[in-house]
């Protein structure tokens, strides 16, 4: 009894009424976006409203459940719950119903719920297991291979789904692993292949090889301390791309230049391959592994475009790098997201006084657009707030992780931290036309039961693991 009441007195009473906040005014505008002149109140539970106050007062006996049990114990049964996760996963691809595209979903009675959602914060007690497991590091490849399997195999299962919103999210764990020790060359490596995938939207693959040529000769012209290597190189590259150029001009084969371009580079690599084994060069066979890596990345990007991507994800991708302009068609959420924010001028319209959140001309206004239901009815004043609220609250997370003594405390912590984050960053981002529409909810805010109990449990188990901080954990 007394260890309970020691966890209600070392709570972090700050982040719970921050919590509240966004539950509340989440709540607010959940019921403008849905109410009609017919309201039978705020318990009418047909509504979208009512539903999510019956999701709000479970999440409040859910986050007692995750404060009452005993810190140790998402320790002691993190894999094992892992594992009936992966179990969960399967028997929604065989007994989910299908909404939206997805069979995503397992429908109780007028509710439903979403695995993926729940599978974020239990990958994330997982992976915290393994990352302070005995004699665990990171910087031994076989054992971060360990932690990208732990990472991967969830959204490998959701993307059969497909639900490509949550298997997104699940890039945000990169962050958790740098705060470990992942290598910062590898995070810019990362960095490298976004902005690379967004340039092979954008132009030519052909332009986009020689751009990469050309960058990695001067790197190669750097390392090996040899302007004359790197012309040298490029030299031969060039002769032999024309040499290619012109038989299939002469042949008529139609390869295209990219081809052309990547069998141009075969002399040279194997050069480089061989000369770099013989002579032990191997910063220098680095520069081509990287090179190779980019080419295949460019490659598959193409397939995972035309292949995995449906014709509407492609499309809301191309809206929103400016590449389509589709204000009737895919690019219709975003534009009157905008339209809505873009009205609520400075001080907004007045609560439950929105037009556009009246009369619906946003879909999924309460879920995936709620915040363009604060612009309009609030205005810069009320999404100011809202955002600050957000970065205010992941500022407390970041500042309870870093006090926390166990390892597994804090690498869970900022679990939670990064997935947030990317959920508030892209959730807020498509509302105003940013980022793609990729359907992730803002986190305690927008309606529905999954993503609330989600963040709920991710919230009150790091409230719990920062009330036993003192004890010895892990």
């Amino acid at each position: 009894m007394v260890q309970r009441n020691s966890v209600f007195a070392n709570l972090d009473w700050v982040s719970i009424l921050l919590w509240m906040v966004m539950i509340g005014f989440g709540w607010m505008n959940i019921y403008s976006a849905n109410i009609m002149e017919a309201d039978n109140g705020i318990f009418d539970f047909s509504q979208r409203f009512g539903k999510q106050l019956i999701w709000i007062g479970a999440s409040l006996l859910l986050a007692m459940l995750m404060l009452v049990l005993d810190a140790k114990f998402y320790i002691h049964f993190s894999y094992l719950l892992y594992i009936l996760l992966l179990g969960i996963l399967l028997g929604v691809l065989v007994f989910g119903r299908e909404i939206n595209g997805a069979k995503s979903w397992f429908v109780v009675g007028g509710f439903q719920l979403q695995p993926s959602e729940f599978a974020k914060a239990i990958t994330a007690l997982a992976l915290a297991n393994l990352l302070t497991s005995h004699s665990y590091n990171i910087k031994k490849f076989w054992h971060l291979v360990k932690a990208l399997s732990i990472i991967a195999v969830p959204p490998m299962l959701i993307l059969l789904q497909p639900d490509l919103g949550s298997v997104l999210v699940y890039s945000a764990f990169i962050l958790v692993l740098f705060r470990e020790g992942f290598s910062a060359n590898v995070m810019l490596m990362l960095a490298a292949l976004g902005l690379l995938f967004v340039t092979s939207l954008l132009l030519d693959k052909a332009l986009i090889l020689l751009f990469l040529i050309i960058i990695t000769l001067i790197i190669y012209m750097v390392v090996a301390r040899s302007v004359k290597k790197g012309l040298v190189n490029g030299l031969i590259i060039a002769m032999v791309f024309g040499v290619l150029y012109g038989i299939n001009y002469l042949l008529k084969t139609e390869f295209s230049l990219f081809l052309i371009g990547l069998a141009a580079l075969v002399p040279v690599a194997l050069v480089i391959t061989v000369k770099g084994m013989r002579l032990r060069e191997y910063a220098q066979m680095k520069i081509l592994v990287g090179l190779i890596v980019s080419i295949v990345f460019i490659i598959s990007m193409d397939l995972a475009m035309n292949k995995v991507l449906k014709p509407h994800q492609q499309h809301r991708i191309y809206v929103t790098l400016g590449i389509e302009d589709d204000p009737q068609g895919v690019g219709y959420n975003v534009n009157q997201s905008k339209i809505a924010i873009g009205s609520g001028g400075f001080s907004g319209k007045g609560y439950l006084q929105g037009t556009q959140t009246k009369l619906h001309f946003v879909p999924e206004q309460s879920t995936d657009f709620i915040f363009c239901t604060v612009g309009e009815e609030w205005g810069f004043l009320g999404t100011s707030f809202v955002i600050l609220l957000y970065l205010g609250f992941l500022l407390r997370m970041i500042f309870l992780a870093e006090r926390q003594r166990s390892s597994f405390s804090r690498i869970f912590g900022y679990g939670f931290i990064s997935v947030m984050l990317i959920h508030f960053i892209v959730n807020i981002g498509m509302t105003i036309g940013l980022m793609p529409v990729i359907g992730i909810p803002l986190p305690f805010f927008s309606y529905g039961g999954s993503s609330l109990w989600t963040f709920t449990m991710f919230l009150f188990i790091f409230l719990r693991l920062d009330a036993s901080r003192l004890e010895l954990l892990r």
